[in-house]
């Protein structure tokens, strides 16, 4: 059984059916648990050919409905998503520097429904394994990460969380709190394509084995002749719904009789993913997205 699996079994029993209420919001737990898989994907960092480390530290940033909606639940939840996250570390064969954790913050900037991801490597006071601290005058950490202000902004308020720790000498880098590759990495097998730095996202999604490139900001998929993408399916209504492309991309419904239902869930809005599923009437469609 996959680990989002037995992540979604377990919040099911949870609480005499708490969660259930709470989880009417377009945030679903399990896409914050996808979400924070992928994160571990694109910040691992290899130390050696039997040791992969990855961020232990996650905040979830969400919208000030969903936030309010979840925050009195938050520690519950926030151990139950360090829980997935260590049965997903065991899989991939991770390591971690130090505990993990997992916190909800608000994000005003933020829509009803969209969330983001922020992560860090904190090693624990007992770790005998930690990399060195930088030297002075190294090379300057990844701006814009969770702990760094992006290029431009104040520096860091005493009392703000330390930086990660350098890799040791040879280690890849690109993980979270190191320099970037001077060229973008090859993504792990499986990993959802990240966003590399100078490289260009290219979007599209797949119906019937056939594929539509999407190449504005908006794509809307309906029955009528004047939808970008033409669907010929009487369960889907003239305008259905509307995919906007971003970090992340975004599905809107357009107020269509049946509805749609993105990975496996019956919504009105919706976060997408590389590979996210959405069923408009009797039509799956594939979103896809890759860097190049």
């Amino acid at each position: 059984m996959g680990v989002l699996k037995k992540f979604e079994q377990r919040l099911e029993g949870l609480v005499n059916g708490t969660f259930a209420k709470v989880f009417k919001s377009e945030v679903q737990p399990v896409e914050i648990a996808g979400a924070l898989q992928r994160e571990c994907d694109n910040n691992a960092t290899i130390w050696n050919r039997d040791r992969t480390v990855v961020p232990n530290d996650f905040i979830v940033e969400l919208s000030a409905p969903d936030f309010e909606r979840l925050s009195p639940y938050s520690g519950q939840l926030g151990d139950e998503l360090a829980g997935m996250v260590r049965d997903y570390a065991k899989q991939q064969r991770y390591t971690f520097m130090g505990p993990i954790k997992v916190h909800l913050e608000k994000a005003d900037d933020l829509d009803t429904g969209l969330y983001r991801v922020r992560s860090r490597t904190l090693a624990s006071s007992s770790s005998q394994q930690a990399p060195a601290a930088p030297a002075a005058g190294g090379a300057r950490p990844a701006a814009g990460g969770y702990g760094y202000p992006p290029p431009g902004a104040p520096a860091q308020p005493a009392g703000a969380p330390p930086m990660p720790a350098a890799p040791p000498p040879g280690a890849r880098p690109g993980g979270y709190g190191y320099p970037p590759p001077a060229q973008p990495a090859a993504p792990r097998p499986g990993a959802a394509p990240g966003a590399a730095a100078g490289s260009r996202t290219r979007y599209w999604i797949e119906i019937n084995g056939t594929r539509h490139q999407i190449s504005r900001p908006t794509l809307v998929l309906g029955r009528s002749t004047d939808a970008d993408v033409r669907i010929d399916d009487p369960g889907v209504s003239r305008r259905h719904c509307e995919i906007r492309t971003g970090t992340p991309s975004t599905i809107q419904d357009l107020g269509s009789t049946n509805g749609i239902v993105v990975d496996g869930q019956h919504t009105t809005r919706a976060t997408l993913r590389d590979g996210s599923r959405i069923v408009v009437g009797s039509t799956t469609v594939i979103y896809r997205q890759a860097e190049g």
